[in-house]
């Protein structure tokens, strides 16, 4: 056990064991000097041990330790000492020291102490012990160290160093320390793979590995495959892969600066391209290139084409301005800076009844037409036809053939001169100069047209002042389409030209269509009761006949004011339709309904007005229909009431009701009314009274006759009756004997059929029997014999191949031992016998009797035992012999 540290000294006898030490101060020379070890020493009085005893430093293989104010030595490596005989040190100076003998600290120096990771003994868990010496630093390779010179030295080979200066330490190796080098950090290889490659930056001017000068701030690439370590100087921004092409895919660059690129290009700066599978497999992007993205095919097909704006032209220079037609089957990449007009477009194929119109944007010669086009020419083409816009020409729009029926049509404006006109019944195509017209209508007649209310019988619905109602919302009309009307039976429309100035009727059933020019003439009738303005509003005027009703007041000569509900029926006279001016005078007044009734309302109130209440009560009819029509020269009620401004014609006049205003009048009409009605009442109750009695009388004599009927008929049945029993009777007794012996004829005859019928039945069943065993009999020696016949085909077949077999593989056998290999196995044995009779050189003679040969062979086989019995046998088998 080494000896323990003695900070106090105040032993007097140290035991200093070999590779140890420790520090004495002299108190009087106050001059601290190192004892080593081994050896005893004793302590004098003015002396104190201050360090020690310590073992001495000792550095492992492959380490070193660093001592800071190290002892100042000589060329030869001895300690110098000062004045006063102590080792003079070097103070804020390091000593690096490696493998060496065991060395101790002189009073002054110390040891950098460096914290290492270990293991406890006792917790089995990693923790950080103070370790005087340091493992040196193994550089793996594809690993270097950078180094910056903390001091001015020269190394070993030669090389001056200068504080700042930075180098790097390459591996496989291992780094010696210095103390005026500094280790900044650890630089690991980058890999490069394929299509892969490293951007460099250049932190101050230098050479890079492959010799080139560099510049501060530099960038370049590196794509040589493998592990590249970059240099002191070089510092790696970034692992550039590759872009991989494809036929359907390029890359669009543009450059930061000119320079020339990979393909040899000089390219300026700004400059766009695009890199394609025919330049290249896979790019891997400059330093002074920029990516833009990643450009896909533009493919057409042969229904397909395309227009190029600004393309670039055959010096690779943008044509702006300028577009390029592309038609299918193609496929390209768009130059930087190309794009296309609308995009891929399909070729126009134009039907029988399609078109296409054009306008020229550029003067050129249309081949077709074989004529010259001028900017803003319109002309259309017609299908059937295939066809591709050159880029010279605009497509302003696709036409298409309206069909229409006898009832429809369309309006129609020619752009150069302004005329519309109306197209119907034909499949009509609008030419270049055409275009659809959308004619305007009134508010109101376009209400009255989406309601599409039948005039005969919805004319008794109107709306009535702020009565919105929930209605449907009417579909909106398609203005370019020609306006049509159905006028029903027995009604007219009134249709006015404002171009001629002209008016026309139409009279139903009918259809009406129409002009650009023509407008419906609406009617606004008085409606309600009483009758109010406006009420009713239609496109056609009904002719009748019809009826319509209103309420009006009258004043009797005696001041009794009176409320009337009066009906007229009313027709319009119209002798000839085809007369112009006569159908015109239907519509001279525009509400004929409030005309009528307050010109019959005005006659009713001056008739009234000139009788008295009770004159008007008992001939109210009669007043008011010669106020109406008036008198004939006969003094007659006429019958009809006639308007001559529009041929209105009233037949008849019906009073529904008559309300006095006056409550009084009302209380004393109510009295007389009720008077009538009781009297009235009376007398009809009286009348019944007397004809239910004669009815009771008249029932009462019919009902004894019936009763008198209905006895004898009574007895008349019973006598039936009693008739029918006794015939019973008889034919029970006789009956019932002839039953019994004709169910036994019946049994009898039944069981004999029956007999008969089983005895057939089992006839047939035996023969069946018979029949069925007889086939299965013969069928099953038919399979029997079959079944030997195949078993001894088989058998044949199986002799003939396996002595097939047995040939062949014989004759193989032969034919792989050779005939003289054969010839060898046969005469080996009398050979070898042979031989052994020569060999054992035998000079006498065997002598016999003669009568017994002896076969000198098998003898001399027996005298060797044996030996070659094995070899001289036959092979058993044939697997023997080619063994």
């Amino acid at each position: 056990m080494s000896p323990r540290p003695n900070p106090g000294g105040d032993d007097s006898i140290y035991r200093i064991a070999p590779y140890y030490y420790l520090h004495v101060l002299d108190q009087n020379t106050n001059i601290t000097r190192i004892e080593i070890g081994p050896k005893t020493f004793i302590r004098q009085d003015n002396e104190r041990v201050v360090f020690g005893p310590e073992k001495m430093i000792t550095i492992p293989p492959r380490h070193y330790c660093v001592v800071e104010n190290p002892v100042t030595r000589d060329g030869k490596g001895a300690i110098i000492l000062d004045d006063s005989g102590q080792p003079k040190l070097s103070f804020a100076d390091q000593d690096i020291r490696l493998t060496q003998e065991p060395f101790p600290l002189y009073p002054g120096e110390v040891l950098k102490q460096v914290l290492s990771a270990c293991l406890s003994p006792m917790t089995h868990r990693p923790r950080d012990v103070l370790q005087p010496a340091t493992p040196l630093r193994v550089v793996p390779a594809n690993t270097a160290l950078l180094l910056r010179a903390t001091l001015d030295f020269e190394d070993e080979s030669g090389d001056k160093r200068v504080a700042g200066d930075e180098w790097l330490f390459e591996g496989p190796g291992t780094y010696i320390p210095r103390k005026e080098v500094s280790v900044e950090e650890t630089i690991r290889a980058t890999i490069i793979k394929a299509n892969q490659s490293i951007k460099l930056r250049a932190r101050k001017e230098c050479n890079d590995r492959n010799g080139v000068p560099r510049q501060t701030g530099e960038e370049w690439l590196v794509k040589k495959i493998g592990a590249y370590l970059p240099g002191a100087f070089e510092v790696v921004v970034e692992v550039v892969d590759a872009y991989i092409l494809t036929d359907k895919k390029a890359l669009h660059l543009r450059a930061h600066r000119t320079f020339k690129d990979d393909y040899g290009v000089e390219r300026k700066s700004g400059e766009e391209w695009l890199i394609t599978l025919k330049d290249t497999d896979a790019h891997i992007p400059n330093v002074y290139e920029e990516v833009i993205g990643v450009v896909d095919i533009t493919t057409l097909t042969s229904r397909q084409y395309c227009v190029i704006m600004d393309p670039m032209g055959p010096d690779g220079k943008l044509q702006l301005g300028k577009r390029k037609l592309v038609r299918g089957e193609k496929s390209f990449f768009l130059r930087p800076g190309e794009k296309l007009e609308h995009g891929i477009q399909g070729i126009y194929v134009l039907g029988e009844n399609e078109g296409l119109i054009f306008r020229c944007n550029e003067s050129f010669y249309d081949e077709e037409e074989k004529k010259d086009r001028k900017p803003g020419d319109r002309w259309m083409l017609r299908g059937p036809v295939e066809y591709v816009p050159t880029v010279e020409i605009e497509v302003v729009m696709k036409r298409t053939a309206i069909p229409l029926d006898e009832n429809e049509g369309i309006y129609v404006r020619d752009v150069k001169t302004g005329k519309v006109r109306a197209v119907c019944g034909q499949t009509y195509m609008l030419s270049h100069d055409e275009e659809l017209w959308s004619k305007e209508l009134s508010p109101g007649i376009e209400k009255l047209l989406a309601e599409q209310k039948d005039p005969l019988s919805d004319r008794g619905e109107h709306e009535k002042k702020g009565d919105k109602g929930d209605k449907d919302v009417p579909s909106k009309r398609d203005k370019t389409k020609v306006i049509t009307f159905r006028v029903p039976h027995n009604a007219s429309v009134q249709i006015y030209d404002y171009k001629d100035k002209k008016a026309r009727v139409v009279f139903g059933p009918d259809l009406v269509m129409l002009g650009p020019d023509e407008q419906f003439t609406q009617l606004a009738l008085s409606g309600g009761k009483p009758k109010r303005p406006n009420a009713i509003r239609s496109l056609c005027l009904l002719l009748g006949p019809d009826f319509c009703t209103d309420i009006i007041t009258i004043e009797t000569s005696d001041h009794a004011r009176l409320q009337l509900q009066l009906a007229y029926n009313w027709h319009f006279e119209v002798k000839d339709q085809s007369n112009t001016d006569e159908s015109a005078q239907l519509f001279s007044v525009p509400d004929f309904v409030g005309d009528a009734c307050k010109a019959i309302a005005s006659r009713v109130r001056g008739a009234v007005a000139a009788v008295s209440f009770d004159e008007f009560h008992k001939n109210s009819a009669k007043i008011i229909r010669a106020s109406v029509f008036g008198f004939d020269e006969n003094m007659k009620v006429r019958d009809r009431f006639f308007f001559p401004q529009n041929n209105l014609v009233v037949t008849s006049v019906d009073i529904q009701s008559v309300e006095p205003i006056d409550q009084r009048t009302r209380d004393a009409l109510q009295k007389s009314v009720q008077l009538a009605i009781e009297i009235t009442t009376n007398s009809q109750e009286a009348a019944a009274r007397h004809e239910a009695q004669r009815v009771e009388q008249e029932a009462k004599g019919r009902l004894e006759r019936q009763k008198i009927i209905d006895e004898a008929e009574a007895e008349k049945a019973r006598r039936e009756l009693l008739e029918l029993q006794a015939l019973s009777a008889a034919v029970e007794s006789t009956g019932q004997a002839k039953a019994e012996a004709q169910s036994r004829a019946e049994s009898a005859r039944i069981e004999g059929e029956a007999a008969v019928e089983q005895a057939r039945l089992k006839a047939q069943a035996g023969e069946i029997e018979a029949q069925s065993e007889l086939e299965r009999l013969t069928r099953a020696r038919e399979a029997e014999v079959k079944f030997i016949r195949e078993q001894n085909d088989l058998e044949i077949n199986k002799s003939r191949e396996i002595s097939t077999i047995e040939v062949s593989k014989f004759k193989n056998l032969v034919d792989a031992m050779g005939t003289d290999t054969i010839r060898a196995i046969a005469v080996s044995g009398p050979e070898m016998q042979v031989r052994m009779l020569q060999a054992l050189g035998l000079q006498s003679t065997l002598i016999t009797d003669g009568t017994n040969p002896i076969n000198l062979f098998n003898t001399a086989q027996g005298l060797i035992g044996g030996m070659y019995a094995p070899a001289l046998k036959r092979p058993k088998s044939d697997e023997d012999l080619t063994s």
